[in-house]
């Protein structure tokens, strides 16, 4: 599938942002982070594809594990927007539940084993 301009927001529409990439092969992750928000991921894309219109000071970074990947949420209403990936730090992935018309949930989307490749095993 080739790339689109998707729309996205947070829930409270602080953070806004666009994107270009396919929606699809969705993907989900077994990680400890990814099992607890339940986000279904785009397509890895580069940085230069996503451009954030709105709220970029309203977004929290969070690392854990590895301190690679950096994931981003709103400050204000806690939804995982996108993150910078750990495999590839040139790439990106944004959380297809906050792309508008898109039912992330509606998606064909296989789990990743990320819980492997972790180095600090989760409980």
């Amino acid at each position: 599938m080739s790339p689109t301009t998707l729309k996205g927001a947070c829930h409270c529409g602080t953070v806004t942002f666009e994107v270009d990439t396919p929606i699809e092969p969705a993907v989900r992750c077994n990680c400890s982070l990814c099992r607890r928000r339940g986000a279904v991921m785009s397509p890895p894309f580069a940085a230069d594809r996503l451009r954030i219109l709105s709220g970029e000071g309203e977004l929290a970074m969070y690392r854990f594990n590895t301190h690679v990947a950096k994931h981003f949420f709103c400050k204000r209403c806690g939804i995982y927007t996108f993150h910078q990936t750990r495999t590839n730090p040139a790439e990106w992935r944004v959380n297809l539940g906050c792309i508008e018309g898109v039912d992330a949930y509606s998606l064909d989307a296989p789990v990743a084993d990320g819980a492997s490749s972790s180095v600090v095993t989760s409980p």
